[in-house]
């Protein structure tokens, strides 16, 4: 089928909204846009395939959750968990995002303009091919990157002297890595976290998504890439390992 749909939302219930945009993909549309879009809940969850989802407006929680192979575009704020478990595809959001962003994210890429909540990236893992990453153009509230075991976190920091000033970074990692500019001060780094050292393979290695996040959002891309990164990332495979008694 291909083409655009575009579906008023206004007054429109998340369950009514949610069959709407699941019939779209299913028909073959190739970009549904949501117009008046005010806090419907699960927005793209569980939404398969190569469809592209624009919403205008704010959408509530779990937007994207177990989402695999779609874009969807917020052109607003997004409130809580938006990723939660997603399994692949990509989140834009052209403003801040709630608590708890990238929730158990199993693959794809969420990518939040300004600033995120507390306990972003909490429990993010990855298996073999598939490892998620999540995209912070402003701040990070405390315990980012909580219990993470696997992927990649990326917190700019765009408009502030530090990038993350509050505790628990990194609490319980045992997989994956977040980079931070700028310094990070090591009381606010978590139990179980350690900085890492942050290198030329590192830099190229972030570097591509530095770019993409870039051109998301029209921001200078030298200027990210250049600038120096806090590496954290986990002390051991099992940060709590002394507070079990094992027989």
């Amino acid at each position: 089928m291909g083409g655009t749909i575009r579906i008023d939302a206004a007054d429109m219930d998340y369950t009514t909204l949610n069959r709407q945009i699941r019939q779209a993909a299913a028909d073959g549309v190739s970009e549904v846009v949501l117009e008046h879009v005010l806090g419907q809940r699960f927005i793209a969850d569980g939404l398969r395939g190569d469809v592209r989802v624009v919403i205008h407006g704010v959408p509530g929680g779990d937007l994207g959750m177990f989402m695999s192979g779609p874009t969807c575009i917020v052109h607003g704020n997004a409130e809580h968990a938006p990723g939660n478990t997603m399994n692949g595809g990509m989140i834009v959001i052209h403003g801040s995002a709630g608590d708890a962003v990238a929730h158990s994210m199993r693959g794809g890429k969420v990518l939040v303009r300004d600033d995120i909540g507390y306990r972003g990236g909490i429990h993010m893992k990855e298996y073999r091919e598939k490892s998620p990453v999540l995209m912070v153009g402003g701040s990070a509230r405390a315990f980012l990157g909580e219990y993470m075991a696997g992927g990649l976190i990326l917190v700019f920091g765009l408009g502030y002297d530090t990038a993350v000033t509050e505790r628990g970074i990194g609490s319980g990692i045992h997989g994956g890595e977040i980079f931070i500019r700028g310094r990070v001060d090591d009381r606010f780094l978590g139990v179980g976290a350690t900085k890492k050292p942050f290198g030329t393979a590192q830099r190229t290695r972030i570097a591509p998504f530095v770019q993409e996040f870039a051109s998301h959002f029209g921001m200078d891309r030298k200027a990210l890439l250049s600038a120096d990164y806090t590496r954290i990332g986990p002390a051991s495979a099992r940060p709590f390992a002394s507070k079990y008694t094992w027989e």
